[in-house]
């Protein structure tokens, strides 16, 4: 037998039992269609505003699924949702012109223009765009959290999801070299500020340089830094491999995702605070959505060896599974918030099921 050919053969042997825990196709998109229609049937724009920040993932999420039902089963249903909401809300974004988070919808909006090729899906973004590069934030780059003329700049980790992916998209879509040079001029500024070279983690912004843990470790929040990947994971979808700007990415998504990969608990889970699980032990579902979500993308796209991050993202995904209760609800997902906290399994909001939505499209892929 070829040298090729059995080391393949005992590959698949020893992941096996990793394949097992993952489920088949068919039980990976039974898990998504729970979630989804769950999220679906109990949607509440109302609460924050349909084009508010918390819905941004959800959206994205849901088209990722969306995907899969039209292709797989022929079901529009999901696809003809988004499209009701987008014309609900006439393809705006939320009304601040800088802050990142008001811009996030629009990666939902730009994924259904890339289908449906309608320029009203994607024209408000690129007014929303071409005003703030035409119009930079003032002063230099003082990431200073507690200014709130800051705030124009990415001046929190989660910024690093809401809009970065946005620009990189535009660009690919109009070909307008400045939407990614404004991206990458920004994004660098606060990966300068708030990356920790020691943990290869981020702040979530600049209050917690000098917080510590109940067991003296830093303050790295677990939703925050899997905001992080899970923008690295969307930039990565965007940006060519001949890029003179990937390599950049490519490295911190790499390094972020060994790192992470490393601070999972024995149960599969990702807690609230990365550093100090013990203080916060209930487990926590958005931040480890998001990391299978990367861990699983970076496997699929040959960044991440299979062999080392398959038993990872196989726990992780497992533990996700089990906390969806019997109606598709997800639960342990922590509320708004800026820094680790107490979880229930009550607890749910709509960037979670988002998350799990983006986690499940990748681990289909890899059982397809």
């Amino acid at each position: 037998m070829k040298k090729g050919i059995l080391s393949a053969l005992l590959l698949c042997i020893a992941l096996a039992p990793v394949s097992a825990q993952i489920g088949t196709k068919a039980e990976v998109k039974q898990e998504m269609k729970r979630v989804a229609d769950w999220q679906v049937q109990n949607f509440n724009g109302s609460k924050y505003g349909e084009l508010n920040w918390v819905y941004a993932p959800f959206y994205l999420g849901l088209t990722r699924w969306a995907e899969i039902a039209e292709r797989e089963d022929h079901d529009k249903s999901y696809y003809d949702w988004l499209m009701k909401l987008g014309r609900r809300n006439g393809w705006q974004l939320d009304k601040r012109m800088y802050h990142a988070d008001d811009i996030a919808v629009s990666q939902a909006w730009l994924q259904l223009y890339e289908k449906y090729k309608q320029k009203a899906m994607v024209n408000p973004t690129v007014a929303r765009a071409d005003w703030v590069v035409a119009n930079p934030p003032t002063g230099s780059f003082d990431l200073d959290y507690g200014k709130a003329s800051t705030l124009e700049h990415w001046t929190w980790c989660d910024a690093l999801f809401m809009a970065p992916p946005v620009y990189l998209k535009l660009y690919n879509i109009t070909g307008q070299k400045k939407f990614i040079r404004f991206m990458d001029k920004e994004y660098k500024a606060t990966y300068k500020h708030l990356y920790d070279e020691q943990d290869s983690l981020f702040f979530r912004d600049s209050r917690y340089f000098t917080k510590k843990e109940a067991n003296g470790a830093k303050v790295f929040w677990g939703r925050g830094n899997g905001w992080v990947v899970g923008g690295l994971a969307e930039l990565l979808r965007e940006l060519p491999a001949k890029s003179k700007y990937r390599k950049f990415y490519q490295d911190l998504f790499v390094r972020m995702c060994a790192r992470v990969a490393k601070l999972q608990n024995p149960d599969g889970f990702w807690h609230a605070s990365l550093l100090d699980p013990a203080s916060y032990p209930s487990p926590e579902t958005s931040s480890s959505a998001f990391f299978v979500y990367a861990l699983a993308y970076g496997v699929n796209e040959g960044l991440l060896s299979r062999e080392e991050f398959m038993p990872v993202i196989a726990k992780g995904w497992e533990a996700l599974v089990s906390s969806v209760d019997a109606d598709g609800k997800l639960g342990y997902v922590q509320p708004i918030g800026a820094d680790p906290k107490k979880v229930t399994r009550d607890m749910t909001e709509v960037y979670g099921p988002g998350a799990f939505l983006l986690a499940g499209a990748e681990i289909y892929r890899l059982v397809k």
